[in-house]
């Protein structure tokens, strides 16, 4: 697939205030109207182009907008502080009481949280369905459903969604597809497969240091105009708007995301390959033996790779707690939540990251007690992390006898 997004980024250029090669950071939460009129305008709901008030946007959040919007290859997109701020907003825009939404079954915790238990409140249901078996999806469909939601490449489990697929789907029946490409950014081209609305966590890859929460919506000027209207906009009443010294530390990050996400795949492939050789219970879309490989490789752009996330199941959460913590203390990353950290980040998502997910639904999608979920570092010798961590399941037992056998011959 032919995806110039690091050049549309690349070719992005502002000045500062005074010439400085970083725009200015807006520091104000309120702006000045030269005329009466024009602000009496802007509370009527004819917002763009103008700045009202930091809810509203800034400068700083533009400037960030737009770069995600060449990223994505979407007409506009707006910032929030937080992924789940982008979510709920997306959601509340769309859906009213009695609504219906079609959700992929694997997504994060929040999510599936908010969708299951918080629209009950509001009377909008959701159903939880495999994403990658379009006729359940299809069948999920009522007179009621406002959109289809899913996640590129989902969490924890890693399944892939056929994007062009699902959104002929919603074409048929007239719903937006929202797309949540937080783990595939450059990767998976959500917006030009076919995604009306795509979702990201700023948090974890695009900003990529772990220092802060943000989000964002990419999709066309008319919507996201519509999450800022000061009258009924979603993103602009429930609050969620990014810090504009946030969205100006973001931007300058995104200037090395492309970097990043290579040396994220490049090392996440080595590992998994390793771990596969090693007779391990590995799951990474870059594998062939990976059931989403395939619907992958046909929607990437593959100067990026596969991605920097893969699972592996040690069989028991007593087994992935007492790896994790070695792992820790050897030096090779971090026990913690989140992911596209320059360390490695691993966690049990069973009770962590999907701990909203009740243990009778984490059975039935797969999600094992065992399964240790790993956002890989920006190591630069992979392949001494490699033998740090072979040592360590090693010393715990986790390799099975025919690893085992291997290496002490």
């Amino acid at each position: 697939m032919n995806h110039k997004a690091s050049n549309k980024l690349q070719d992005l250029q502002y000045f500062g205030e005074y010439g400085g090669v970083n725009p200015s950071i807006s520091d104000s939460s309120t702006y000045t109207f030269l005329s009466a009129k024009t602000m009496f305008d802007t509370f009527e709901g004819n917002t763009e182009g103008c700045y009202l008030y930091t809810r509203h946007s800034s400068p700083s959040n533009l400037y960030l907008g737009e770069a995600l919007a060449a990223m994505e290859g979407t007409e506009t997109a707006n910032v929030y502080a937080s992924g789940m701020g982008a979510i709920s907003s997306v959601i509340m825009q769309l859906c009213n009481t009695g609504d219906h939404i079609v959700s992929s079954r694997t997504i994060y915790g929040g999510t599936y949280a908010f969708m299951k238990n918080f629209l009950r409140k509001l009377s909008i249901g959701t159903s939880f369905v495999d994403i990658t078996n379009l006729q359940a999806v299809e069948e999920a469909i009522t007179e009621k459903t406002k959109m289809i939601y899913c996640e590129a490449v989902s969490n924890p489990l890693l399944e892939v969604a056929v994007i062009k697929e699902l959104s002929k789907l919603a074409e048929k029946y007239g719903i937006p597809l929202v797309v949540d490409n937080t783990f595939s950014p450059l990767s998976i081209p959500a917006a030009q497969l076919g995604a009306s609305v795509v979702i990201h966590s700023l948090t974890k890859f695009i900003n990529g240091t772990s220092d802060c929460v943000a989000g964002a919506v990419c999709g066309t000027k008319e919507f996201c105009l519509s999450l800022k209207d000061v009258n009924n906009g979603a993103g602009m009443l429930l609050g969620s708007t990014l810090d504009s010294f946030r969205a100006a530390s973001i931007l300058k990050n995104m200037r090395t995301l492309h970097i990043r996400m290579k040396q994220h795949s490049h090392n996440a492939l080595y590992l998994a390959r390793q771990f596969e050789k090693d007779g391990l219970p590995v799951a990474y879309p870059g594998l062939a033996s990976h059931p989403g490989h395939i619907a992958f490789k046909n929607q990437m752009n593959p100067e990026y790779g596969f991605g920097g996330l893969l699972t592996l199941d040690v069989g028991s959460l007593e087994n992935a707690n007492t790896l994790m913590e070695l792992m820790q203390d050897r030096k090779l990353g971090y026990l913690a939540v989140s992911l596209g950290f320059y360390k490695t980040l691993f966690s049990a998502p069973g009770s962590s990251t999907s701990s909203e997910i009740p243990i009778e639904e984490q059975e039935k999608m797969g999600l094992g007690s065992g399964l240790i979920r790993f956002s890989i570092g920006l190591d630069n010798d992979i392949e001494r992390t490699y033998e740090v961590m072979k040592e360590c399941m090693q010393l715990l037992g986790i390799l099975n006898p025919k690893a085992k056998k291997a290496l002490q011959e």
